[in-house]
């Protein structure tokens, strides 16, 4: 029976502290969702919040500023204990305003009380929807110092190496001055090194990382072991490797629709090299053969699933085509799998938008979400030797799992879990049912200055492109800094060529630039300057505006394809007009673009019907069949989240029917 801790948190049986993971049915977390609503509805407005926190800024402010910083660091010392156990009011403030005061000392950036009810929303155990632009890096550390401060554990958690590492160094010296040590965990923080890191007071990480040192660190101590039994173990076990979790005690998620809605469609693996992959050349056999059926008449796509499936002709043109073949050819499900397999190599995953070769000859899972390279990564049960044998590649060895998890299963395991995203309060259902994270959305600090252009609609992807060519061209010679949008490295680089051929001076920034990413966004608000992005490229990194660029309209955002997701086309153009600059944001997008081709639904061929003779009233029409095409998407994306966990669920069981839960 699992223990139960302080606030009436239910322990997990486990070597450190966490909580309980419990399966909900489909009615508990329809419960979940509607109480969520109504404590939406009677939370105080946002607003009340911040001028709370104005005004407790305001009364302290002058007394603080009489304090050296010795007496600063007691009184937060004292006061962030009973604001972290209570989550209240006026302790609460009191302790964040101490926070502030401490950030203004060591980093010259006085917290604005926007800031203030942010970084309280988070200590509350909530999600705090804040536009981007509004400070985000600093209000979770703010939230970071005072938890510190009180003696808990801190992870926070982005969405790659690059920011781990920035937001420590940057909020180091704050979290120093409270005597609080910060570490990050990155890619290239080797696992030896890995557990002075997470005994940090604040430790900064990526999802990723963190989740697989969380499976290895299961596997380690073989499942549920408790601490009393780690212990015993340890006495008779030389050699075992330790532990470099200390616990799950409070999570803060930066980007957090990112990494708890859309990363969580798929599981992490941890998986060990077994050998060299068995019957490699019958990858090759089914490669050539699945090059050779017919889509439609052998096999099936379905897009809107990016699934597909072999037809009844078309298992049996492969029995006949493989016979004589032998092992694994004449095992029924065998065969099956390997033709699966290749054909999802070949139509379902696409060089340039799904992986890249990189200059070794390897294959790289590129994240579609942040448009970044996962170093290490590799599809499972065959696909990604598949995917080789597609690219002429030598094979890579052969995984065998060794433990899995899913964001849905691994976050609500914190003592306290918070989060932070421009863009939550269309998923804010799904938040409170999966994660009970109630969505809280802040007010700006300033009043936004965006304009935002009609959407333009092309007829297909040639067409965009010059579209896309001539609104650059135009912003461009006006002085004005343009941010495209693309969705894949291979459409960045479509439209690099279109613009080079026009002799339009650019920067390109998507998973082959990873290391330059830094220098490219701090260009990329100078007068005149043309970035063509990724979409999630540089998220969570200002663009700053140089001198005399707001004069001419602040940055320009070009959105070239829209999402499945509404929220991902909200945090692009969010990029511009920041805390009350000027910018401008439009979409120009095609009839042949992945969201229509996926899921247009009838109302697509009306669409087309009316740019061919009615242009204006297609432009009317867009909007719509955006939004219903959207919604079709996220249904599916929702029902691919509930499959993935439920699948993780029964995985977890069978692992424990064998003796090694994780």
């Amino acid at each position: 029976m699992a223990a139960v801790g302080a606030g009436g948190v239910r322990l997990a049986r486990a070597p450190f502290a966490e909580r309980e993971d419990r399966a909900r049915s489909a009615a508990d977390q329809w419960a979940l969702a509607a109480l969520g609503q109504l404590r939406r509805w009677l939370l105080p407005p946002a607003a009340l919040e911040v001028r709370r926190c104005r005004v407790a800024q305001a009364a302290q402010q002058a007394g603080l500023a009489a304090l050296d910083d010795a007496a600063l660091v007691a009184r937060l010392r004292a006061a962030a204990p009973p604001a972290w156990r209570s989550r209240r009011g006026a302790a609460l403030r009191q302790a964040l305003v101490l926070a502030g005061e401490c950030a203004r000392r060591v980093l010259g950036i006085t917290p604005h009380p926007e800031q203030l009810a942010g970084a309280a929303t988070l200590l509350r155990g909530r999600l705090a929807e804040m536009q981007t632009g509004e400070g985000k890096t600093l209000t979770a550390g703010l939230a970071a110092l005072v938890a510190g401060a009180a003696g808990v554990p801190v992870h926070v958690v982005t969405v790659n190496d690059y920011l781990a590492a920035r937001d420590a160094a940057h909020l180091g010296p704050l979290f120093a001055l409270a005597g609080l040590r910060t570490g990050a965990i990155t890619h290239e923080v080797q696992p030896a090194a890995r557990g002075p890191v997470y005994a940090c007071d604040i430790t900064y990480c990526t999802g990723k990382e963190l989740v697989f040192d969380y499976l290895r660190d299961r596997v380690a101590t073989g499942g549920r072991a408790s601490a009393a039994q780690l212990g015993a173990r340890g006495l008779f076990a030389a050699g075992a490797r330790p532990t470099v979790l200390r616990g799950l005690h409070f999570a803060i998620v930066d980007e957090a629709d990112s990494i708890l809605i859309d990363e969580a469609r798929t599981p992490l693996i941890l998986a060990e090299q077994a050998g060299d992959i068995a019957h490699a050349a019958a990858h090759g056999q089914a490669v050539a053969l699945a090059r050779s059926l017919a889509e439609g008449t052998d096999f099936v796509v379905e897009p809107a699933w990016r699934a597909l499936r072999l037809t009844p002709a078309g298992r049996d043109r492969v029995l006949q085509a493989s016979a004589g073949w032998g092992a694994p050819w004449g095992v029924p499900q065998a065969r099956e799998h390997l033709m699966l397999q290749a054909l999802r190599a070949l139509h379902l995953y696409q060089r340039d938008q799904h992986y890249l070769i990189d200059a070794e000859g390897k294959v790289q899972i590129i994240d579609e979400f942040t448009g970044r390279v996962l170093p290490g990564r590799t599809w499972e049960q065959g696909l990604h030797q598949m995917i080789e044998t597609k690219e002429g590649l030598a094979l890579s060895k052969d995984t065998r799992t060794l433990a899995r998890i899913t964001y849905q299963r691994f976050f609500v395991r914190y003592l306290r879990l918070a989060g932070m995203t421009g863009t939550a309060a269309e998923r804010a259902r799904e938040l409170t049912a999966v994660y009970q994270l109630d969505t809280v959305v802040l007010p700006t600090h300033r009043r936004p200055a965006r304009r935002l252009a009609p959407a333009r609609l092309c007829a297909d992807e040639a067409g965009k492109w010059a579209a896309v060519a001539d609104t650059v061209a135009t912003l461009q010679r006006r002085g004005q800094p343009v941010l495209v949008g693309t969705r894949s490295v291979d459409a960045s680089e479509r439209l690099s060529a279109v613009l080079a051929a026009r002799g339009l001076a650019h920067a390109v920034l998507n998973a082959r630039q990873d290391a330059a990413e830094a220098a490219i966004v701090a260009a990329a608000g100078a007068p005149g300057a043309v970035t063509v992005a990724t979409n999630m490229a540089g998220r969570g990194t200002d663009i700053p505006l140089a001198p005399g660029v707001a004069a001419v309209g602040g940055l320009a955002v070009v959105l070239t394809e829209f999402h499945e997701s509404a929220r991902i086309d909200r945090q692009l153009i969010g990029r511009c007009a920041r805390q009350g600059d000027p910018g401008l944001g439009l979409a120009i997008v095609a009839l042949d673009d992945e969201l229509f081709h996926r899921h247009g639904g009838a109302e697509l061929g009306l669409l087309r019907r009316l740019l061919a003779a009615h242009p204006r009233a297609a432009a009317a029409w867009l909007p719509l069949c955006r939004a219903l095409a959207q919604r079709r998407a996220e249904r599916k994306n929702a029902r691919t989240r509930r499959d993935t966990l439920r699948q993780d669920r029964q995985f977890d069981k069978l692992m424990a029917f064998s003796g090694d839960p994780v």
